[in-house]
């Protein structure tokens, strides 16, 4: 018989939290890699070169990968022969470790949770509380797998009841288009098979704990129904085109993830949960004898990876530009942004259109100026901002009508694609949309020199900032003419993989 005590789970918990948010699993490191340098498309090329320098500052300066610190998910399973020597219960202990890490003043982690979801949505301000799976199993030990997922890729799971003779591979191809580029690939899917509905989520979330292995699986080939289903999902993915960032490329998918349980006869429930391109992860064992030792990984396991912008890149004074300008600035470019940036998310959109409703005053003027959406991490030392990677654009959707013709504004930068109503209110307003690389928090942040709270303070890290930044990196996504990078991007890769099918067939 074991005896877990409290403190030890607590800090194991808290330490496994922080480790995960500035360590990339070394197996997703080396994944990543070998897409790196497959890939022919130089926009996803570009990005993924981004992901990679961002992982090692990351590991470097123990900083988290992305702004997105997640909502952590924890799977427990608890020896028969263990006894808890605890005064809380699994759930408390586990909350109270998310306490610790979230608020670890060396590394403080961004406060995403919110209760209340239905209503007011209050963040709890300390990440709290965690999703928690308990299961009871053999043995003396505690065995804990714990993640932390960020909302973008979260917010794309999908599920279905299909039909038993209804097939698994044509429902993922048909859904995996419609997940755009929110989730940030590339990354891993993990899809639960059968039980119930609650169940196969459980299991699409469980699979994503497991290491990346697609490429020995390749190798040895498939002996089970879940491996042939691996292999078949892997191949057809990638040959869809979507890309690193969604922009276009080789490698949509670094790996497929399967479980599966027993279904009721007339049932297949089948759901498909992405991992984004700051997959963070890590397990540990409890055996009664202290907290769990985590391993730093050794830095020289990164890969050398550099990326310098291309002799056509625009450098844009944000202070100075005008529509004029950026009539001139087509979907595609890389571009280089200095200058007051003015940031804002959700919850300010929704209050300035409450403000704008009422006939208020707006506390910003917004006219000609840029907006990045972003809840950056709180800063610590001399940094002017925490990690500051874009949040997911489409859900700006619905507010950017009113942010381009009535508060003025000229230009937004985010990650992924916009929704074809948004588009067409670019092109009307001939306005632009700019793309920063979703899994590149620390990267960004490093190209903001200052910021300061210009309105709703009272957000936190969705209030509105005023960012003066210095050559920050971002992609035209949607030009003022309407195109649209992330509609063209997939297609002609899409093209292009078939005709390398072609030709390898003859």
């Amino acid at each position: 018989m074991s005896i877990i005590k409290k403190q030890d789970f607590i800090d194991s918990v808290a330490d496994a939290l922080q480790y995960i948010s500035y360590y990339h699993p070394l197996d997703f490191v080396q994944a990543l890699e070998k897409a790196y340098l497959k890939e022919q498309s130089q926009a996803a090329k570009d990005a993924i070169a981004q992901i990679l320098i961002n992982s090692r500052m990351a590991a470097e300066g123990h900083r988290p990968l992305c702004q997105d610190t997640g909502i952590v998910t924890c799977f427990v399973k608890i020896g028969m022969q263990v006894q808890w020597e605890s005064d809380m219960t699994v759930q408390e202990m586990v909350d109270e470790g998310v306490r610790r890490a979230y608020n670890n003043p060396d590394n403080p982690l961004r406060a995403s949770i919110v209760s209340d979801p239905a209503g007011r949505r209050i963040n709890t301000k300390d990440n709290a509380p965690a999703v928690v799976h308990i299961d009871m199993v053999a043995g003396n030990e505690v065995e804990v797998a714990i993640a932390a997922k960020g909302g973008g890729s979260e917010n794309k799971s999908k599920m279905v009841m299909l039909n038993p003779s209804d097939d698994i591979v044509e429902w993922v191809l048909k859904t995996l288009p419609t997940m755009g580029a929110g989730w940030c690939p590339p990354g891993m899917l993990g899809i639960g098979i059968g039980g119930t509905a609650e169940k196969a989520a459980v299991l699409a979330k469980e699979s994503l704990m497991d290491p990346v292995d697609i490429h020995e699986l390749i190798e040895r080939g498939a002996e089970t129904t879940e491996e042939k289903l691996r292999l078949e999902i892997f191949e057809k993915a990638n040959k869809l085109g979507i890309g690193a960032q969604g922009l276009g490329g080789l490698t949509t998918v670094v790996d497929i993830k399967i479980k599966s349980a027993p279904t009721h006869a007339a049932s297949k429930p089948v759901v498909m949960i992405p991992n984004c391109a700051a997959t963070r992860h890590v397990h540990f064992h409890l055996d009664g004898s202290g907290p769990a030792e985590l391993t730093p990984p050794k830095l020289e396991d990164w890969p050398e990876v550099t990326w310098e912008v291309g002799e056509n890149v625009r450098r844009v004074n944000l202070d100075t530009v005008t529509r004029a300008d950026i009539a001139d600035w087509k979907m595609g470019e890389t571009v280089l942004l200095s200058g007051k940036l003015l940031t804002g998310r959700d919850a300010a959109h929704k209050r300035i259109q409450e403000m704008l409703n009422n006939g208020e005053k707006l506390p910003v003027d917004f006219k000609d100026r840029f907006i990045y959406y972003v809840g950056p991490v709180d800063a610590i030392g001399n940094e002017a901002v925490g990690p500051a990677g874009p949040t997911t654009s489409t859900r700006m959707d619905k507010f950017t009508d009113m942010m381009l013709e009535q508060a003025g504004l000229m230009g937004m930068v985010g990650k992924a694609e916009r929704g074809p109503a948004t588009v067409d209110s670019i092109q009307k307003h001939k306005a632009v949309y700019l793309m920063a690389v979703g899994g590149a928090a620390y990267l960004v942040a490093k190209a903001v020199k200052k910021a300061r709270v210009l309105a709703f303070e009272d957000l936190g890290m969705e209030a509105i900032y005023e960012f003066e930044v210095e050559d920050m990196p971002v992609t035209v996504a949607v030009d003022s003419e309407g195109n649209n990078a992330h509609v063209a991007g997939p297609a002609i890769w899409k093209a292009r993989i078939e005709e390398l099918d072609a030709k390898m067939k003859v």
